[in-house]
């Protein structure tokens, strides 16, 4: 499960000199094998728990292997026709699936990072444009300044998407959202972007979007809602009331890494306004061939040569349907509750945060919580992971995974067991 080749190990291993003549292809590939060994993290497996990552679905990963093998450029329907029509259908499913206005437009992008960095971009243009000024033209330089609004517990990927854009993190306030009307009140007219949480990433909180997304829009705000896994908690009717109200934000971002299963690579933007998406996205060119009857990906990807991504999406789509994915979600929402519960009743454990999703928190008394955890990891048979929460370092429990089982669950929890000296 834990890689064990520290890196002094795998460098002395890898850093051969590159030598002037090429080797076959076969001896290649059975180095790599054996030179990585013990240095690949154990994350597809059933009992990983330390990050919100997925497995990868059969389908999904024989697809992705199918991407690499067809190598097509997917930034124009000329360049790869199958892409293009399979990103297409792939991002109307991804609407339905996460219940997002039927007229929204979307973009494949490498992960939620990217979806942040593609759906401010957008909502900048759009907010200047309001404004009165051109930033495509002009640029940020003399700019009205963009008001960021943000919750303390958003995730680390917001703050490096509003840097790579240009606002700068001066321009950024965080307030509790009791404050919101005060702070929007106080300087009305300035162009404002509201960033809120579909599924926090220690304990899985969403924020209030049915009063939120109203109260920012009156004042003019762009609503952008970081949903990295938590907006999947659509496709569940179980969980579904924690997203009630987020289709009326203006854009959306989540991944498909996570709960979709899908291998990396692979994330989600979609905007309310397709219009101000190309606006702010499109490209022409004389020497580039454009379809009229074809989604021509340029016009809606911040990236120009890209992998084909969609295809593993839709065959994992394809593969679970909707009830799949409800039972998915569903599944890794009743393993995280067991787990935090099986572990939380073992002597020395206590149990900070249960779950209203699938992420939990797990504290240790005054033992060490890195101690015990690296221990857990060291044991090998489940890995978990730790963070700092409330001014004290906790461990998290992350169930996104659909390879995991009843006895993944009861292993894990017969791990920390045995590290503690318990009986599970």
């Amino acid at each position: 499960m834990a890689a064990r080749a520290n890196a002094s190990t795998l460098r002395e291993r890898l850093a051969r000199p590159l030598g002037d003549a090429g080797i076959p292809p076969e001896q290649v590939v059975a180095d790599l094998v054996r030179d990585v060994e013990d240095g690949i993290l154990g994350s597809t497996s059933g009992r990983f728990f330390a990050w919100v990552l997925g497995g990868a679905l059969p389908a999904a990963l024989a697809a992705d292997w199918l991407t690499s093998v067809w190598d097509q450029s997917s930034t124009l329907a000329a360049s790869g026709p199958a892409a293009a029509v399979v990103e297409e259908i792939a991002g109307e499913w991804l609407k339905d699936v996460l219940n997002l206005p039927r007229g929204a437009s979307f973009a494949f992008v490498s992960g939620c990072q990217m979806a942040h960095i593609t759906c401010l971009t957008i909502a900048r243009r759009a907010l200047l444009t309001r404004a009165g000024w051109d930033v495509e033209q002009k640029g940020l330089s003399g700019a009205p300044a963009v008001r960021i609004i943000a919750g303390e517990q958003r995730h680390g990927s917001v703050d490096r998407a509003i840097r790579f854009v240009g606002f700068g993190t001066a321009n950024v306030s965080l307030i509790p959202w009791e404050a919101l009307e005060e702070t929007l009140a106080a300087d009305p007219n300035r162009p404002t972007i509201v960033v809120l949480q579909a599924g926090e990433i220690n304990t899985g909180a969403f924020d209030s979007f049915e009063t939120l997304i109203p109260l920012a829009k009156r004042y003019g705000a762009w609503v952008h809602v970081d949903g990295a896994f938590g907006l999947w908690a659509a496709a569940s009717p179980k969980y579904r009331h924690l997203v009630r109200g987020v289709e009326a934000a203006d854009s959306w971002a989540t991944d498909g890494h996570k709960w979709l299963n899908v291998p990396f690579d692979c994330g989600y933007a979609f905007v309310a306004d397709p219009a101000a998406h190309r606006d702010a996205v499109a490209y022409r060119a004389p020497y580039l061939t454009y379809d009229s009857d074809v989604r021509d990906a340029i016009d809606w990807t911040p990236e120009w040569s890209r992998r084909a991504r969609a295809f593993p999406t839709y065959a994992a789509l394809r593969q679970l349907g909707k009830q799949g994915i409800t039972e998915l979600v569903d599944r890794c929402c009743g393993y995280a509750h067991q787990l935090v519960e099986g572990i939380g009743a073992l002597p020395g454990t206590e149990i900070l945060w249960r779950p209203i999703l699938n992420q939990g928190l797990i504290g240790f008394g005054d033992a060490s919580t890195d101690g015990v955890i690296a221990a857990i990891c060291q044991e090998g048979e489940t890995y978990f992971w730790g963070t700092t929460w409330s001014g004290r370092r906790v461990m998290r429990v992350s169930v996104c995974n659909w390879r995991t089982t009843d006895r993944d669950v009861e292993r894990a929890i017969a791990s920390v067991a045995r590290v503690l000296g318990g009986a599970a």
